[in-house]
Formats: C-alpha cells, sequence, structure tokens
C-alpha cells in the first residue's frame, strides 16, 4: 500500500479519519493525498478574468491556506502529505482521482449517527463507495487506538462477491490480520437451512480459491443485527462489505433494526466493489 486518499471538509469527522488514515501511513509506510473538493459555481469558472475570475480564485487560495492549520497535527509528523484543491463537485470525479494518484485506498469521515444503513444510504459516504474502484475505509467516530487485527467480511457468498472476497483477503494480508467471512441467517431475508448454506459456502470458497478456510453463519433478526453482535462478541476492528457499483450498499441493509442498536454500529467500515 503506497499511496491513501483522504477527503477533506475541514470538519470534525474528516479530522477522525485523516488521523486513522496516518496510522495506516505509518504502518504501511505509505503517503497520504488530501483531498478538499470546492465545488463552487460552474458560472464562476465560465466568465473572463474579471471579478468571478478572482473570486474563484480568492476562494482557492483559501482553502489551501486552511490546509496549514488542519495538518498542523502531532499524528502527522514524519509523513509525507500531497495536498490537492479542486471545483470537483460530483463524488463520481475522486474515482478519477484515485485514478491519476494511484490511490490505494480512501479514508474518510461520516456524519451518519444511525448505524450502518444510515451510514450509505442517501449520503455522501454512499456516493463514494458506489463509484469508487479502490476500497474505501469509512470512519464515524475518533479512534485513537485504531487497529487492524480481526476482519470480519460479512456477504451472501454469491458468485459475484468473488472478487471483493478476494480483494479483502488481500487487505488482510497486508496488515497481517485475520479475515472473519461471515453468513448472517435471518429468518426474514433469504433464510436457507443449513444444508443448504453449508452448499452455497463450499461452492464460492472453492471458486475463490479457499476451500479450506473457515466460514462462520450466525442467526439473528436482520443482517446489520447479527453483524453488531458477532462483532461485539469477536471484538471485531472493521466491518468488511462487498458493494455493487449501481446499487451502492442500500440493497445489502434491508429493514430497520432501531436506533438503540443501529447508534451502536460505529465500527470502521470498508468496501470493496463487485
Amino acid at each position: 500500500m503506497d499511496n491513501i486518499l483522504v477527503p477533506i471538509d475541514f470538519s470534525e469527522t474528516s479530522s477522525y479519519a485523516l488521523e486513522v488514515a496516518a496510522k495506516i501511513a505509518k504502518e504501511q509506510n505509505a503517503h497520504i493525498t488530501v483531498l478538499h473538493m470546492l465545488g463552487l459555481s460552474e458560472a464562476i469558472f465560465t466568465k473572463d478574468e474579471t471579478q468571478e475570475y478572482h473570486e474563484a480564485k480568492y476562494y482557492m487560495e483559501l482553502a489551501k491556506k486552511r490546509f496549514t492549520s488542519f495538518l498542523d497535527q502531532p499524528y502527522l509528523k514524519g509523513l509525507a502529505i500531497k495536498q490537492i484543491v479542486q471545483n470537483y463537485k460530483i463524488f463520481s470525479e475522486l474515482n478519477n482521482v484515485c485514478h491519476e494518484h494511484n490511490i490505494d485506498l480512501i479514508v474518510m469521515g461520516s456524519h451518519g449517527t444511525k448505524g450502518v444503513s444510515e451510514l450509505f444510504v442517501g449520503s455522501n459516504t454512499e456516493k463514494v463507495v458506489r463509484t469508487s474502484d479502490v476500497p474505501v475505509l469509512v470512519i464515524k467516530e475518533q479512534n485513537p487506538t485504531f487497529k487492524i487485527k480481526k476482519i470480519v467480511f460479512a456477504c451472501s457468498f454469491k458468485d459475484d462477491s468473488i472478487l471483493a472476497f478476494k480483494k479483502a483477503l488481500d487487505f488482510a494480508h497486508k496488515f497481517s490480520a485475520k479475515l472473519l467471512p461471515i453468513y448472517i441467517n435471518t429468518p426474514y431475508n433469504d433464510f436457507m437451512s443449513t444444508k443448504e448454506i453449508d452448499e452455497r459456502i463450499s461452492k464460492f470458497m472453492f471458486k475463490a480459491g479457499e476451500p479450506n478456510k473457515d466460514v462462520y453463519i450466525y442467526n439473528d433478526y436482520s443482517v446489520e443485527l447479527g453483524l453488531f453482535n458477532y462483532s461485539k462478541k469477536e471484538e471485531i476492528d472493521v466491518l468488511a462489505i462487498p458493494t455493487h457499483g449501481r446499487k451502492g450498499l442500500s440493497h445489502f441493509f434491508l429493514g430497520s433494526i432501531g436506533e438503540d442498536v443501529a447508534n451502536h454500529a460505529n465500527l470502521p467500515v470498508i468496501t470493496f466493489k463487485l
């Protein structure tokens, strides 16, 4: 892992992401690229060199100055950091940045407060996740003791998740972490018998080239509730989920499990594109 991208809006949550990115960069001997999306009106950039042009230039310079204080953090000492300020207005443009700068991982903060489903549905985070070809690690709260030792990988174990599983396995190897594949069996959504689950998982792992790897089956009332309970029980550090480019993650977490549970689902979440 050589280069980590951190989208910055100068909020508290983006500082949480930056701190986690710094920990990863030091462990992986990687660089950090910080990106601020200015999002100025297109009209400002279509004028001739008049007052509008100078106004746009002023805001871009102001954003660059804000980086000076924002990046003045002890946890960034010794790290190589590249700054980008651009007038991006749509989040798919982040994917272009990733390709241009050889980004291996995006680490970003989320303002979501209602668990994993709120974290992704209808948010800027979901837009990044949906369009990014590289893994996206989402941080919801400050995590000064962040580590990656145990990763739970949740999926349906259908063939379209094989590539995402391989990406997650490779990611875990980079951190010498343990990847725990899991199937959440629920009574309301795609319920299967033990025999049916075993057969599906066996075929999946064989095609993925990991026929001897253990897969955990956890029964609960919903996928999200099962992931929360299992992660708490096993002291999981990161939740890994495959995502579809067109649908994002909203299709993965159908239905509400109640705010009393979802408000506690604050684990870092990493997504891998199918």
